[in-house]
């Protein structure tokens, strides 16, 4: 029972620590992900979108980390993240590997970028002030993870049915501590009605006790009485006795003392 309770108990943290990074995920991606003008620790994020880069280095889905640097310090064979400039997807950040440095049309530096997979140039020069940053690292398909959790059906999946898991659980903790608690407590009032119904027999039998002790006083008080009466009784007799005796002794005394005068 105690194991059991063990393994809830670890289950239900772990589900709590599950749901709150799920919301710090959450949080954090949707106000650093994508953004050229956010950073975390130093660092920009950014999902990649398509495989022009899976022959090497990461495919789509992945997250990749940017770091910024001075653009005039990056070299051939860097890979970049840029606001891409071209026909096709103007506007959006893009992650390839430089091929050489060179400059625009107007003689500002910049570099020419490809895709390693298709091993196609990029189709305009990225000059310095479209550099984002240079790739630094990756995390394996967190950029999909995170595309799902946009969506409703990862909302419902990976927060809000953890924290109504997490609300279910607490409240049948709370019942069975309730339950418990009026447990408890009925066990308290029973117990106490057993110690105030055995303190009333115990008076009652106190009360029996002196009672009965009562009754043998009033009994050995009679005894005592009649005695009494009995020896009284006697002390009357014999003193009844004793003076009839006298009263007989003084009339022989009588007697014979007129009988001497006669003589």
């Amino acid at each position: 029972m105690k194991a059991l309770k063990v393994i809830g108990n670890i289950l239900v943290w772990l589900i709590v620590a599950a749901a709150v990074c799920m919301m710090i995920f959450t949080i954090v991606s949707v106000r650093t992900f994508n953004r050229s003008d956010r950073s975390l620790f130093g660092y920009k994020a950014f999902i990649v979108l398509s495989d022009s880069m899976e022959k090497t280095d990461f495919a789509a889905g992945d997250l990749v980390l940017v770091k910024e640097v001075d653009p005039s310090t990056l070299k051939e064979g860097d890979i970049i993240a840029y606001t891409s400039q071209n026909d096709s997807n103007f506007g959006e950040t893009v992650t390839h590997k430089i091929r050489r440095i060179t400059t625009d049309e107007n003689g500002d530096p910049g570099f020419i970028t490809y895709g390693t997979t298709t091993d196609t140039d990029d189709e305009k020069v990225v000059s310095y002030q479209y550099v984002l940053g240079k790739y630094e690292s990756r995390l394996p398909k967190v950029g999909l993870f995170f595309n799902f959790l946009k969506t409703t059906p990862g909302y419902i999946v990976c927060i809000l049915i953890p924290f109504l898991l997490l609300i279910l659980i607490e409240g049948v903790r709370c019942i069975r501590l309730f339950r418990k608690y009026k447990a408890e407590q009925q066990a308290a009032l029973k117990a106490e009605r057993d110690k105030i119904e055995a303190e009333r027999a115990e008076n009652q039998k106190m009360m029996q006790e002196l009672l009965l002790m009562k009754e043998k006083l009033s009994q050995a008080s009679g005894i005592s009485a009649v005695t009494a009466a009995n020896t009284v009784a006697s002390a009357e007799n014999s003193a009844d006795k004793a003076v009839f005796d006298t009263t007989d002794a003084t009339a022989d005394g009588s007697a014979v003392k007129d009988k001497t005068t006669s003589d």
